[in-house]
């Protein structure tokens, strides 16, 4: 199978440009040996060592039945629609290959067809969107939402039409035999290779879907990529949640049954409303507090406390109401169960003294998320390791600390899993120029985004844009545009004043601009060539102490002797920062400087341990060396 990878190999023989990489053939023979002897492997892979192919031949080579998770729908997409055909030409694979996204991503016909029975309760935009999707419902296939050319992915009439566990009917659903969600999981029980994403996949190990079993099939090997999100995704899916989304379905649910079905159930209408202006009411008492903090503390606030009470109130007389009409109506049956599901549910997030979980919440202006989150899924997932044996493949550029994969393990509870750490096969250092300037400010220094834009301007004039500002808060980055477009006649593109996917194409098409961002730019992003040539983050990306997730690993971990800053918050700022800096150099010939706004990292000893996990550029702290390196001809 190596010879799949070697200089005039399979791959070299049928895909055009191929380049023989060690790194990749090591990453393949390790991962059909995992495969053959059923064994959980861990592989940090670095930049450039054409992961993505070094696990889909031993996949496709397996005979086995495959599952792959990504860690973003983008990268199922592309994993499905671009890598696997050129591989599955390559070894002439003739197996079948599925995809399968959550059930928010195909149409519900139990809910089209409630809706235009009572169309009337929507607004006219609406109205002439489900007009939309009622002609496209005709001539779909598969039920995915976002091949509906004439309605965005992002419209607000796709949440109204869409099914969640919750108020899925599962088989008891007139349009079960018709359901594109039974559809896409039977294409995937035929398939030998099965591509979802990480969201699905842990949705699905935690809710066995109602009415038809889990979505995903079982396999004999599972690989995850960008497994780097696991452990935290895991802890919010292991968890608990209460949002007033769910809330407001339950009461459109009701309301809308009591329309079409039960019409001579006043009560039903009645309870509808209650539950509808107890939530809203609910919401305008927390909207008084930060928009998040700590469930403990929330809950002994007085007004909220009363909000509570009514809300516990209301779902009693829900009960007693549906009670009455149980058996009259499959979609009222279902909301029953939702109602005792969410008394449940508040009886739980309101036993805050019960240790081992985070208690928190998050408001918006028109939504809130009441949340427990278990600290530790190690044990559950060496539990589903146990109970689903066969080959377990966990890989990512980003999963080292200081050279060490025990961080990630450990959260796994991964303890007998093989581990490989392969080097980015790049030339970090004659491609790259890393920086962490003199005469800055302290991170936390009052006008720090007016001095770091008079410090870097000059670099970012001399590469003419061609630039990635990531920050760590919403606050500098609108500091930084603000000062940035006062102060340069250059494209200054910021984060949220369009999509994520509108922004990268202003960037590429621009040529010179520079792109202001914050979280979601700091990975899983790819921008090939001279375009991006420099990557400026604004200080080390520590989560606040103030999250409540970190707040309670952090107190949890000195409960059980550790210590909170080494254990907790520097792996995770390691790991962060390794995805920012992996923005820079995305190929063999790709050429760029790498500038880091914070002192911390050259004056305080755990700067040694960033320092370790970053790629091995050559380091300065003159600008102006930038500025000549970055001027440069190649």
């Amino acid at each position: 199978m190596i010879d799949d990878f070697s200089e005039n190999g399979l791959l070299a023989q049928t895909i055009q440009g191929f380049v023989a990489r060690e790194p990749q053939q090591n990453m393949a023979r390790k991962i059909s040996e995992s495969i053959k002897n059923q064994t959980s492997l861990v592989v940090e892979a670095g930049t450039g060592t054409g992961k993505t192919f070094a696990y889909l031949v031993p996949a496709l080579r397996s005979d086995k039945k495959v599952i792959i998770s990504t860690g973003s729908k983008n990268l199922q997409e592309q994993l499905f629609s671009k890598d696997l055909p050129i591989i599955k030409k390559a070894l002439d694979f003739t197996g079948k290959i599925s995809l399968l996204k959550g059930r928010a991503n195909y149409l519900c016909l139990e809910r089209l067809y409630h809706q235009y029975a009572a169309a009337g309760d929507l607004d006219k935009g609406l109205r002439v969107d489900l007009a939309r999707v009622k002609n496209w419902s005709i001539k779909t296939k598969d039920g995915d939402i976002s091949k509906c050319t004439t309605v965005t992915e992002d419209n607000a009439i796709w949440p109204i039409l869409t099914s969640t566990n919750d108020s899925c009917l599962g088989s008891d659903c007139e349009h079960y035999n018709d359901c594109y969600v039974v559809k896409a999981r039977k294409r995937a029980m035929n398939a030998d290779i099965v591509v979802v994403n990480h969201h699905l996949f842990l949705a699905d190990v935690v809710v066995k879907d109602t009415g038809f079993g889990e979505l995903i099939p079982k396999a004999e090997v599972m690989i995850f990529d960008e497994a780097h999100q696991l452990p935290d995704l895991a802890c919010h899916y292991f968890g608990q949640q209460l949002t007033s989304r769910q809330l407001f379905d339950l009461a459109k649910e009701i309301n809308l049954t009591y329309r079409t079905e039960v019409k001579d159930m006043s009560q039903l209408q009645q309870c509808a409303d209650k539950l509808q202006k107890c939530t809203q009411d609910l919401r305008l008492a927390i909207n008084q507090q930060a928009p998040k903090g700590n469930l403990r503390f929330l809950f002994n606030q007085e007004s909220v406390k009363k909000e509570i009470a009514y809300l516990y109130d209301t779902l009693n007389f829900c009960h007693e109401v549906l009670l009455l009409a149980v058996g009259r109506s499959s979609a009222l049956d279902n909301c029953f169960d939702r109602v005792n599901q969410y008394k449940m549910l508040l009886d739980r997030l309101t036993e805050t003294h019960v240790t081992g979980f985070s208690y928190w919440y998050e408001t918006s202006f028109n939504h809130f998320v009441f949340a427990l989150t278990p600290l530790s899924v190690s044990d559950k997932f060496t539990e589903l390791l146990t109970e689903r044996k066969g080959s377990w493949i966990f890989t990512s550029a980003t999963l080292s600390v200081n050279n060490q994969l025990d961080y990630f393990t450990q959260r796994l509870g991964l303890t007998n899993a093989d581990s490989l750490i392969l080097e980015s096969p790049f030339d970090y250092l004659h491609q790259t120029i890393m920086c962490v300037p003199r005469y800055m400010p302290s991170p936390n220094e009052h006008g720090i985004a007016e001095k770091l834009v008079e410090l870097l301007l000059p670099v970012i004039e001399a590469n003419n844009g061609r630039c990635f500002f990531l920050c760590t808060s919403y606050a500098m980055m609108n500091a930084l545009a603000k000062r940035f477009r006062e102060l340069t006649a250059l494209p200054v593109l910021v984060q949220g004043e369009t999509s994520k996917v509108k922004l990268l194409e202003q960037f590429i098409n621009s040529g010179n601009a520079l792109l202001i961002a914050t979280s979601s730019f700091w990975e899983g992003i790819d921008v090939r060539g001279d375009t991006l040539s420099c990557v400026i983050i604004d200080k080390l990306p520590f989560t606040s102490p103030d999250d409540p997730l970190i707040k309670a690993r952090m107190e949890d971990c000195q409960l059980q002797g550790g210590d909170a800053f080494n254990d907790v918050q520097l792996p995770e700022a390691v790991i962060t920062l390794k995805q920012g800096v992996g923005r820079l150099i995305r190929h063999h010939d790709d050429r760029g400087a790498i500038i880091i706004c914070d002192n911390r990292l050259v004056m305080r000893p755990y700067g040694a341990i960033f320092l370790n996990s970053l790629p091995p550029s050559p380091r300065t702290r003159d600008l102006n060396k930038v500025i000549d390196f970055l001027l440069a001809k190649h």
